[in-house]
């Protein structure tokens, strides 16, 4: 039952993840559904507690986790590590670990330190996520996947600012409008990138980049009208939205 048990927490938790999951074809939901499960429990383990020691040690039990996988060993009993061992490869769980020790910020209330620090952490947290689940999928070029995931993390943050700076968090380097506006070109500009070179993005991998269907038109609003990420004003309409997903779905994650 972990496989069913990770699509309703998935289901629950992260309803855009769902969709897309739910969306892929069938196989490929095996792979889709305890990744997702498995970022959802680590996403929320720094929020779950005021005290910073309690959220380390959770997060550093999805570290022991991932390393039992890695390993080779019987993990854990869990429902999502269970899911996750069924479909995860050493590199895999190599690169998820990254992605638990990029979460530690998440723990604490200290800004990023720099521009650099704040990008490592959208590689690992948006970047290690997508580029697990396209390589597990099939072929696809790290490169093209990463760029795409950088866009969809920056558009992911956006639309988080008002809840994080609501828990006295520093989401961005600066809080300008002008240099919201200027990451937000940046991860256009990303997402430029990898469109122009989806053919190494196999039709196989391709499913794990669907759950970035959102992040352009996010990205230009903002681009174009940086003071609503601020007021918390990146509410898409949700019928242009389903269209959207629907069009990317059927024809292809670059849309």
């Amino acid at each position: 039952m972990s496989f069913e048990a990770c699509a309703a927490l998935v289901e629950k938790a992260d309803p855009l993840r769902f969709r897309v999951a739910m969306a892929a074809p069938v196989a490929a939901r095996r792979t889709l559904f305890p990744l997702y499960a498995f970022n959802v429990e680590v996403a929320r383990a720094p929020w779950v507690t005021q005290e910073a020691i309690i959220a380390e040690m959770r997060l550093q039990w999805w570290r022991d986790a991932l390393e039992e996988i890695a390993e080779g060993k019987t993990p854990r009993r869990h429902e999502v590590v269970d899911a996750l061992a069924s479909c995860l490869d050493r590199e895999g769980a190599q690169c998820l670990d990254g992605l638990v020790a990029a979460r530690r910020w998440d723990v604490y209330k200290d800004p990023f330190e720099d521009q650099a620090h704040f990008d490592a952490y959208i590689n690992a947290t948006s970047g290690h996520l997508m580029w697990t689940a396209a390589r597990l999928l099939g072929a696809a070029e790290e490169t093209t996947v990463r760029d795409f995931a950088y866009g969809v993390g920056v558009a992911n943050i956006f639309q988080a600012v008002p809840a994080l700076q609501a828990q006295t968090r520093v989401p961005l380097i600066d809080c300008s409008n002008e240099a919201i506006s200027r990451l937000a070109g940046q991860g256009l500009d990303r997402l430029g990138k990898a469109r122009g070179a989806r053919r190494t993005v196999s039709k196989a991998s391709g499913p794990a980049l669907v759950a970035g269907y959102h992040a352009r038109p996010v990205l230009q609003m903002v681009r174009d009208a940086a003071e609503r990420v601020i007021a918390d004003a990146l509410d898409s309409n949700p019928a242009r939205d389903s269209l959207r997903f629907l069009n990317v779905s059927l024809r292809g994650w670059w849309r």
